[in-house]
């Protein structure tokens, strides 16, 4: 599916939507699953890129879901606010989709505003905006890490490998072990050195 959408999206406002939209329905959990169309306009990592071209980006947003709705690759069904919910467009999700719809079944999915760059950034989302794309087997590796080093520490790390032009999520990690090993130049000590030594097995696997 991704190389026929590749070879035909020629859109970037659709492709990004599109691209998020796949992202954001394998983050949940059950069946069916759809996202609201209040999820995508506050959805940080889409408003970033909508407004990297230089546009509004609630209007590209919306201009991407109009265009992959077009196209076929999605569905949307009207939800309980009057805005859309949106799947993939498969049998089995449309067939879901309409009787949960019918039924007045569906619970409209909890979203996270983005607050703007006053909001401190979790992990997924320092490494979506510095790395790139999460994959399941990142994500796991960052859930472990998360739960290790201090918030301020993740970001330093982060903001350390962008500015040495590293981006890889290894080259992250080498540095918080080697905070957790060495201590900090600035003099903070490492920590959880139990919890340390399972991420480092966990990271070799």
């Amino acid at each position: 599916m991704f190389g026929r959408l590749l070879e035909e999206i020629d859109d970037l406002a659709e492709l990004r939507c599109t691209l998020r939209l796949i992202w954001l329905l394998h983050q949940k959990k059950g069946h069916p699953r759809w996202v609201s169309h209040r999820e995508l306009v506050s959805d940080r990592v889409l408003l970033k890129a909508a407004s990297a071209s230089g546009r509004d980006a609630e209007p590209e947003i919306e201009r991407g879901l109009e265009l992959a709705l077009a196209r076929g690759t999605i569905v949307s069904r009207p939800g309980t606010d009057a805005r859309s919910l949106y799947a993939l467009n498969t049998e089995v999700d449309r067939r879901a989709l309409d009787a949960a719809t019918e039924n007045g079944t569906m619970d409209e999915p909890a979203t996270t505003a983005w607050e703007g760059p006053g909001e401190r950034p979790n992990i997924f989302a320092l490494y979506e905006d510095n790395i790139g794309m999460l994959n399941p087997m990142i994500s796991e590796e960052l859930k472990e890490a998360e739960q290790v080093y201090p918030q301020s520490w993740i970001e330093d790390a982060f903001r350390e490998a962008v500015r040495r032009n590293r981006r890889s999520w290894r080259y992250v990690a080498a540095i918080l072990e080697r905070w957790e090993r060495e201590g900090r130049s600035d003099g903070q000590p490492g920590r959880h050195p139990k919890k340390k030594a399972g991420y480092q097995e966990y990271f070799r696997r």
